[in-house]
């Protein structure tokens, strides 16, 4: 899988120097990090070990401990890593009305995380129910806002953007059904994931009809309980803008 050894007597220590700071700290910390997630799509997140990481990369336990000292680290920089990935292609997102600027988001997050599929599947469970390491976790709020932010732009930042204090409840409630594409693509058992392709086109063809329902005040009114739902389901924090 990974034929380069990291030869530990070259990885600096000097007192008191965070690990991956140096051109070689950073290359060691790739290796011990694509070896964690590359036994962890293999063999599944409980069935991999820090020391099966260790073993597999060639190094010692100790070294992989100095940067990434438990399961959770990893996966943490997993979260980090995506994320910041979508963020920076999601900055290409070109002026328009909002349901394209959405599609847009949707499918760079689809095109972000395709090639890591595998791991992702394989961290379903984890995503999901987690309590520590999940999506709605407190220690991964980092990298939710990072993503929200972006669905909350494509919504304000929009040439049609809804008027008065929609755009952010209407926002949070597209990156909520984007975490639902998410999901039904892990689970997608269709050649290429094909059903999720179509599924995006028929998100893409109701939206028109999803933003002249908006000028309803019943549909807005919806709109916003039912983020005040999310946010006290998902966050705790219902009371908040």
């Amino acid at each position: 899988m990974f034929t380069d050894k990291v030869n530990e007597s070259k990885v600096p220590r000097g007192r008191g120097r965070p690990p991956g700071r140096t051109a070689q700290g950073l290359e060691t910390r790739k290796l011990l990090f694509d070896t964690a997630i590359a036994l962890m799509a293999e063999r599944g997140y409980a069935a991999t070990t820090l020391r099966d990481v260790a073993s597999e990369a060639g190094v010692s336990p100790g070294l992989l401990y100095r940067y990434f000292p438990s399961k959770r680290a990893i996966v943490l920089a997993l979260y980090d890593e995506l994320s910041a990935s979508f963020a920076r292609r999601a900055a290409a997102m070109s002026p328009g009305k909002w349901r394209d600027r959405y599609v847009f988001a949707l499918r760079t997050s689809l095109h972000v995380l395709a090639p890591h599929r595998r791991v992702l599947s394989a961290l379903t469970p984890v995503l999901v129910s987690d309590t520590d390491e999940g999506l709605f976790a407190p220690k991964t709020t980092f990298s939710r806002d990072r993503v929200q932010r972006v669905f909350h732009e494509a919504i304000s930042g929009a040439s049609d953007a809804p008027k008065g204090d929609l755009a952010a409840p209407l926002g949070r409630l597209l990156y909520l059904i984007h975490l639902s594409v998410l999901l039904w693509w892990l689970l997608d058992k269709s050649p290429r994931q094909r059903a999720t392709t179509g599924l995006v086109a028929l998100l893409e063809r109701a939206l028109p009809s999803a933003g002249l329902a908006l000028r309803l005040p019943t549909v807005r009114s919806i709109v916003r309980s039912g983020d005040e739902l999310f946010r006290q389901a998902l966050f705790d924090d219902a009371s908040s803008a």
